[in-house]
């Protein structure tokens, strides 16, 4: 079947960079970056003021905006439309379940037409276990709505109170650069007191008076580095440092174990991690560290009576095994194994409650829940028949409870909110995704489908279609793929998606190696030297999909974001032939540059990921071999739209700014190359909900013009 002739306008005047060469040597081979003027030098102010980006870097920006604005001005009237179909399917009043503790139960929701979130509670009866209190007697904690008016951009990171649920510390974003400014709000007058802690993740976890909080502070290079601890009503200049990383290749995380007895303070990168802990109701008492750092030993820690439960991938675990050891001994040599390790069967999640440990696994790319008693040492499992679906538990704040909550849905099945019991086994119902403007699932197929990749190994590949669609080809397909972290693409319910599906798009998760939808392997089979089997694998579904004649060749469009991102700018250079277009979203395309620049803020902690290439000749080549930036190409490209965010810290805008340019000047034909970057928004994109949507549909414009949709 002939793929259908693209939509976009026929333009010539594109922006073109100027060209500055800069030139540098490592490990004996030089290096020139036409376009590293691109990158301000004041970057990190940037960061904080978008104003401060230099005006010859700005006017070049606003320029690519304006670029991009005409070539998709043809689709200014399907934006709106795709835009009103996706709103018509949010129930804009929406509200979450509400999550009980003590007298109260805590929940966000949206208003009718309403941008952010609101944090709302309501009290309860504690002495009735399945009462959620009220909506009548509803208190809004925090209105977003009301906190954002006026900011371009506004995001809530946190919001936690305190065990005595008379004050709320909350924290959030302005500039959408990940800098986080934590308030506190008293409860009873409803009004933030005048604590303001600047440059923070975000995270905060309360000591058990309520008279103070503990929260990461972030260095001057971004990275979250320090736990301190924050008394209430005192100056940030008087706040206690209870933890200083020294490595700059480890983040800080703070958090609670389900118990609510201790803080867990977590120093990790992509492969090796050390958690401490602190009585939160001995504010003042030191650090104890669980187990020393040692290389490749990755664990996390739940506290039960005197005992710890550890889910660790030690003594050769590669899909990880849970361990328990004496809380007053809690180093490895005690530890002794609870749940064995099983090849091929990886532990994703330990959730641990008084009388039972949770855990959610995954095996060749189905999860299941099993529930184990921990008194009896009985399991059993929760489980369900679709052939490619999500499932989720959501963390709540009881622990003296047998109920757990998941979340469940599929492609085809709009998201179940459920509560379990544990002891009884019995599931009730608390919310079932709501789409207003209907939706019929048996209208729909969801299919688990598998690619052979050049190596032999099979990669898994959900998809989406309407059932009525002729499958002979002639269809349009968006694949999507991330491929690295070990993160898992979940087979799940986006009612989004819709827009595209119902114009007759077959819609296909791409689960390449350097995720974890098949184990802990599959991720490494995807990461440093391996990392080119995640593009190989990337092509292999497209070409499979095309043998299956769900689509036909340049009827394909990839999309990818962040590291997915640089997957799509890695197969543009691969298999430019295969595809009709590709959104690259915030892309990680230039990243032997990156990985070279050890003051930007992700790069010490991403060499476990990609290797370090200034200290390693090897890294350094293989990295070379892929980087998107560095392999551009004078041959034909599909359609390419680049998105980006000025004040994004984990890819920078002159990532995805520098590699547009390099096409432009390089490539011999196809097209067009588009370059979008939110001059007030970070990785995220816009935080507001409706806003988001509008990012959305003008990604799925560019692919039903690349296409010839239109």
């Amino acid at each position: 079947m002939a793929p259908t002739t693209s939509a976009f306008p026929h333009r010539a005047d594109a922006p073109v960079a100027e060209r500055r060469p800069h030139t540098y040597a490592v490990h004996g081979r030089q290096i020139t970056d036409d376009y590293a003027w691109l990158k301000a030098e004041n970057w990190q102010a940037v960061l904080k003021d978008p104003g401060a980006l230099p005006t010859d870097i700005a006017a070049y920006l606003n320029a690519e905006n304006a670029y991009a604005e005409a070539m998709l001005a043809d689709a200014a009237g399907l934006r709106k439309t795709l835009v009103a179909e996706m709103r018509g399917r949010i129930r804009e009043d929406d509200s979450g379940v509400p999550d009980p503790d003590g007298p109260w139960s805590y929940y966000t929701r949206h208003r009718e037409g309403g941008q952010h979130p609101l944090v709302c509670r309501r009290p309860r009866d504690p002495a009735r276990p399945d009462d959620l209190g009220a909506e009548a007697d509803e208190v809004i904690l925090i209105d977003g709505d009301r906190e954002g008016a006026g900011l371009a951009f506004f995001e809530i990171a946190a919001a936690v109170h305190a065990d005595d649920h008379g004050r709320l510390a909350w924290s959030a974003d302005t500039k959408g650069s990940e800098l986080y400014t934590i308030r506190v709000r008293d409860l009873g007058a409803g009004r933030d007191l005048d604590d303001r802690v600047e440059a923070t993740s975000g995270e905060a976890v309360w000591a058990g008076d309520g008279a103070s909080f503990w929260y990461v502070a972030v260095d001057a290079n971004h990275r979250p580095a320090k736990v301190m601890r924050h008394r209430v009503g005192t100056a940030q200049s008087e706040d206690e440092t209870v933890y200083s990383e020294p490595d700059p290749g480890y983040f800080v995380h703070i958090g609670q174990t389900q118990s609510g007895a201790y803080l867990a303070v977590t120093a990790s990168d992509h492969e090796t991690s050390e958690v401490h802990l602190l009585d939160r109701h001995a504010a003042h008492a030191p650090l104890t560290v669980v187990q020393p750092r040692e290389p490749l030993l990755i664990y996390s820690v739940e506290h039960r009576a005197d005992a710890l439960y550890i889910l660790t991938n030690a003594d050769g675990a590669e899909d990880f095994k849970i361990v328990t050891a004496p809380l007053a001994t809690p180093g490895r040599a005690h530890w002794r194994d609870l749940v064995p390790y099983r090849a091929g069967v990886m532990i994703r999640h330990l959730h641990l409650l008084a009388d039972h440990l949770v855990r959610l696994e995954i095996e060749n790319a189905r999860p299941r829940i099993i529930v184990r008693d921990v008194t009896t040492g009985e399991e059993h499992a929760v489980a369900f028949a679709e052939e490619a679906y999500s499932l989720g538990l959501q963390s709540g704040h009881a622990f003296a409870t047998p109920v757990i909550r998941f979340v469940y849905s599929s492609m085809t099945t709009p998201a179940e909110t459920w509560d379990y019991d544990c002891a009884t086994r019995e599931r009730t119902l608390r919310k079932r995704q709501s789409v207003p403007s209907g939706h019929d699932p048996a209208a729909y197929v969801t299919r688990r489908l598998f690619a052979t990749a050049p190596d032999g190994a099979q990669v898994p590949i959900s998809l989406l279609h309407r059932r009525d669609l002729p499958l002979d080809g002639s269809a349009p397909l968006l694949l999507y793929g991330y491929g690295s972290y070990g993160t898992l693409m979940p087979a799940a319910f986006r009612t989004n998606l819709l827009s595209l599906v119902d114009r007759g798009f077959v819609y296909a998760i791409a689960h390449v190696r350097g995720g974890t939808e098949k184990g802990w392997r599959w991720y490494l089979d995807g990461k440093r030297e391996k990392k080119p089997n995640t593009f190989s694998d990337f092509v292999a579904c497209a070409r499979a999909l095309v043998e299956a004649r769900y689509t036909s060749e340049k009827s394909i469009v990839a999309h990818g974001g962040s590291a997915g991102g640089m997957l799509m700018g890695a197969v543009a250079n691969l298999a430019p032939e295969l595809f009709a277009g590709i959104v690259a979203d915030v892309p990680f395309v230039d990243v032997l540059n990156t990985m070279l620049d050890a003051d930007l803020p992700l790069t010490p902690p991403e060499w476990p990921e990609w290797g370090n290439p200034a200290e390693s000749e090897e890294a350094f080549r293989t990295i070379l071999s892929y980087s998107p930036y560095e392999n551009v190409e004078p041959k034909a490209y599909p359609a390419i739209l680049a998105l980006g965010g000025l004040t994004d810290p984990r890819v920078t805008y002159w990532e995805p700014a520098k590699w547009v340019a390099r096409l432009r000047a390089t490539m011999t034909g196809g097209g067009p190359v588009i370059l979008r970057i939110n001059m007030e928004a970070g990785h995220g994109g816009a935080a507001g909900r409706f806003d988001r949507l509008e990012e959305v549909g003008l990604i799925y414009a560019f692919a039903l013009m690349a296409v010839g949709k239109v």
